[in-house]
């Protein structure tokens, strides 16, 4: 299974009965370590199960490290030969232009980190500031190359690809694009607190709603926010829930590492949420923001306006405080 990530949930609101002649159709299940619910209105009962779990074979298959036999694993393990696919070819190239677009605060090479860290399917290690600096040595995203031929070249045979925070994002557009093939106009597609929203919920006649989770309520669900989505993907990330903890010095490790120092990041950014057009593309900002201060998220916004996001923050004095785009705050419920 994929690496297991649990992001700032998202909830469906107001589904109730489809109108007259169309019929709300709904597949639940686990996949990418996480659940899913996936929404689709049509004119009759339909079934897609087959198809969703195509596609998460699929997917698992190309990307998963938790799978020895995955075309990512075997890359990982050293093998130069493999041939990737049009989805890992996709995920590389959203993974370049965040890469670029963050400043290098979007890396997938850290999966030697993650491992280090206890985040990953590899060997957790006794860190100091001597091995970090050597794992250093093995991330970097201009140490990578997705050739002409679909194969990839390492500059060091210990490079990991973890490709955790966008994988789950694409997962759900390749639903969402399953869907488009089926003529599908109205669905809502969720994996992991993750979504992706076409047409207008017809429960309602109105967009799809859906809620963002209040990161400072430790048990049980709380909604910060709740957020109408047409056309569009949300994806957030957070650090309040997916955390490890030293049993000998209590210390908490959160999950976001910062891939220019090699340590896991400390920070007054409690969550974030982004918007944008494609599920993969929000996951990796919400992942990026997580890792940046949020003066160089605001900057990133700035010359982004195909993105729209929310971010709840600590401020000097301690006191919680939130960030939004104009963009975002539109979408907002009042």
């Amino acid at each position: 299974m994929m690496n297991k990530v649990l992001l700032l949930g998202l909830v469906v609101l107001f589904l109730n009965c489809a109108p007259k002649g169309q019929v709300k159709n709904q597949a639940l299940g686990n996949a990418l370590g996480t659940t899913y619910s996936i929404i689709y209105i049509a004119d009759g009962e339909l079934d897609y199960q087959q198809e969703i779990d195509s596609v998460f074979q699929v997917l698992n298959q190309s990307m998963s490290t938790y799978i020895p036999s995955s075309d990512i694993s075997k890359i990982n393990a050293g093998d130069s030969t493999i041939v990737v696919d049009d989805m890992f070819r996709e995920v590389f190239d959203v993974s370049t232009g965040v890469h670029k677009a963050s400043n290098g605060y979007f890396d997938p090479t850290i999966g030697v980190l993650a491992n280090a860290w206890g985040f990953g399917p590899g060997d957790q290690m006794e860190l100091d500031s001597l091995r970090v600096d050597s794992l250093l040595g093995y991330v970097g995203w201009e140490k990578v190359k997705l050739n002409a031929d679909n194969t990839i070249t390492k500059a060091h045979p210990s490079i990991r690809f973890d490709f955790n925070a966008v994988a789950k994002g694409y997962a759900i557009d390749r639903l969402g694009a399953m869907l488009d093939e089926k003529g599908i106009k109205n669905y809502l597609v969720e994996v992991g607190g993750e979504v992706l929203a076409k047409g207008t919920n017809l429960d309602s006649g109105k967009q799809w709603t859906v809620g963002i989770d209040d990161p400072q309520v430790e048990t049980g669900r709380e909604l910060k926010q709740i957020v109408s989505l047409e056309d569009m993907a949300m994806a957030s990330s957070g650090n309040y829930r997916k955390f490890r903890v030293d049993p000998e010095t209590g210390e908490k490790y959160v999950h976001t590492i910062n891939p220019k120092t090699g340590y896991t990041k400390n920070s007054n950014v409690l969550a974030t949420s982004v918007v944008a057009k494609t599920c993969a593309v929000a996951d990796a900002y919400a992942t990026s923001f997580m890792a940046m201060d949020l003066k160089d998220s605001k900057e990133v916004l700035k010359n982004h306006n195909e993105l729209e996001a929310y971010i709840i923050y600590l401020d000097e004095n301690g006191e919680t405080r939130e960030f939004f785009t104009p963009g975002f705050e539109v979408l907002v419920k009042k």
